[in-house]
This record gives structure tokens, sequence and C-alpha cells, in this order.
């Protein structure tokens, strides 16, 4: 009888314990995988938040950081290149932001992200980079300190903290088309005014699209690539010599007697096929906004 009684309890036992595994199985596979991030969707302080009394970073000469800087890298399967320098680098685009998702955790060089700093993530721009980006709608502008990788999706330039697309006037909708300049060490506040309102707009085409170009009749005509343009020459011939260890074909600096814009470009090319394969390789790389071209060959800076 006694036994008959363990026996029962051990039976009762074992049940209730094999209830309790199937409860926590099913537990376990209805939990969504913990983020890194304690928030789902980005978005800005709640209420209005008075910045009036930030002040701009000071540009100055910083040593890489030991974190950030690798290259290549990939991100979602897409690989990207670090700029060697950013001495020169003058590109427009669309710029975005991000707020409270972010807020308190570690950028890519490893500082934390403080949503209330003027910090800024870019794609390739060796960390840290001092840059003056303006708003092309409004015309204002903040300088801030590039500490951070990204943006990797939509076709952005360059993602800004919280506090700088407030200053900039776009925190409510999301995106503007800004231009993007580095600013020196050497450079001082007057003199970076005097550059935002002297330097010519240099615009980088949104979509690698062929645009054609009248040539005079007869005229033979290749296919090219434009990597970029500069306001400066050195800028250019940096990037020239950059892109001359990546590929293997003619890469060179070119300006037109009209304008003073200095344009890298890689070519010719004889078949559009052949210029599509390069143009792939460098929107893969640090060089996204490289378009496809056509010119006459006897004059391929137009």
């Amino acid at each position: 009888m006694i036994r008959a009684i363990r026996t029962g309890q051990r039976t009762r036992l074992g049940l209730n314990a094999l209830t309790l595994l199937m409860v926590l199985l099913a537990a376990g596979c209805s939990t969504t995988p913990s983020s890194r991030y304690h928030i789902q969707n980005d978005r800005g302080p709640d209420g209005d938040v008075d910045l009036s009394h930030l002040k701009e970073p000071t540009p100055r000469k910083e040593p890489r950081s030991r974190g950030g800087n690798k290259s290549p890298y990939s991100v979602w399967g897409k690989t990207y290149y670090v700029m060697n320098t950013s001495d020169g680098y003058v590109e427009e685009g669309v710029a975005s932001w991000y707020g409270t998702k972010f807020h308190g955790y570690k950028t890519s060089n490893g500082e934390t992200y403080n949503m209330y700093d003027y910090t800024a993530a870019h794609k390739s721009l060796p960390l840290p980079t001092y840059v003056r980006v303006t708003n092309l709608e409004n015309g204002r502008s903040v300088i801030v300190r590039v500490n951070d990788r990204g943006p990797f999706h939509g076709g952005r330039l360059i993602d800004l903290s919280y506090a700088a697309a407030k200053k900039l006037g776009y925190d409510k909708k999301g995106t503007a088309r800004v231009r993007v300049e580095v600013v020196t060490e050497a450079t001082t506040p007057a003199q970076v005014a005097h550059a935002a309102t002297s330097k010519p707009v240099v615009t980088s085409a949104p979509t690698p699209t062929p645009t054609p170009t009248p040539t005079p009749s007869g005229a033979a005509q290749g296919y090219f690539l434009q990597v970029g343009a500069f306001s400066t020459e050195l800028g250019a011939i940096k990037v020239r010599n950059h892109i001359s260890s990546l590929l293997d074909a003619p890469v060179f600096v070119s300006k037109p007697e009209t304008d003073s814009i200095y344009r890298v470009r890689v070519g010719p090319f004889v078949k559009e096929e052949e210029a599509a394969r390069f143009l792939d390789i460098l929107q893969r790389a640090a060089y996204p906004e490289t378009m496809l071209i056509k010119r006459a060959l006897n004059n391929p800076s137009i």
C-alpha cells in the first residue's frame, strides 16, 4: 500500500515536472530575442528641448581612433572603404539624423553617443573628422565631429545627431539636402564662414543615370565614370590616387576652363558594360555617388 502511494506520488511529480518543462519551452519559443537597443523605433526627445547653450566643436588635429577605421568593412553584405585622407572633401547629398534609440550606446570609434552633442556618422571619412554641414534648403550650417559609421540605407550621405539636425532645422521632417565639407584645425570660424559663401556648389549626382551630352557632329564618344567633384585640386588628387590603387583602369582629374571645379574621372571605356562593371566596384567601395557619363573622347573634361 505504501509502495503504491509512493509510486503515485512519483508519477504525479513526474507529470508536474513535464508540464512545467512544456510551459517553459512554450514561453521560450514565443519570446523575441532582445535587441541591443532598449527601444525599437528611433525618435527625438519628448517635448521641445532648448539647445541654444550648445557650442559647436572646435576643429583640431586628432589621431585616428583605434576603433571604426578598419578598411574595408562590411555592413549588411555590402563592403565599404575608409578614405586614406579627408583633405579637400566636399560633397552634397541627403542627411538624416538619429536620436533616443542610440542615445547612450557606443559609436563606431568606441565613444558614447550623445544626441545633444554636435556629432555625425559617415560611411567613409576617417574617424574622427570635423565637417561643416550646410542645409541647402535654408542656408543654416553647423560644425560636427564625425565619430560614427553610417547611414547604411536609403542613399543617404551623412547621419547627424539630433542636436545638429535641430540646429539645421530639419529635425521635424527627418531628412534634408546638405553640403558636407571637411574643416581643418587651421580654419578659424571666420574663415569657415567665408569659405561657405565663396566656394562653388559641388553637387554629387543622386543616381548613376547616364547623362547624354551634345558633342560635335562625328566626334567619337566613350564612357567615363565621374567619381566626384572638388573645390580644390589637392582633394581631387588624393581621391584619384586612392582610386588608382583600387582599379586597373585610367584615372584622371578633369578641370574645364569654364569653371573652378576639379572632377575625378575613370576611363574611357569603349563598351558601356565594361564601364558598368567598374561603376559597381566604386559604388560598393567608398564612392556610392559615382555616375556613368558619356563624353567626346577628344574632350573628356566637358
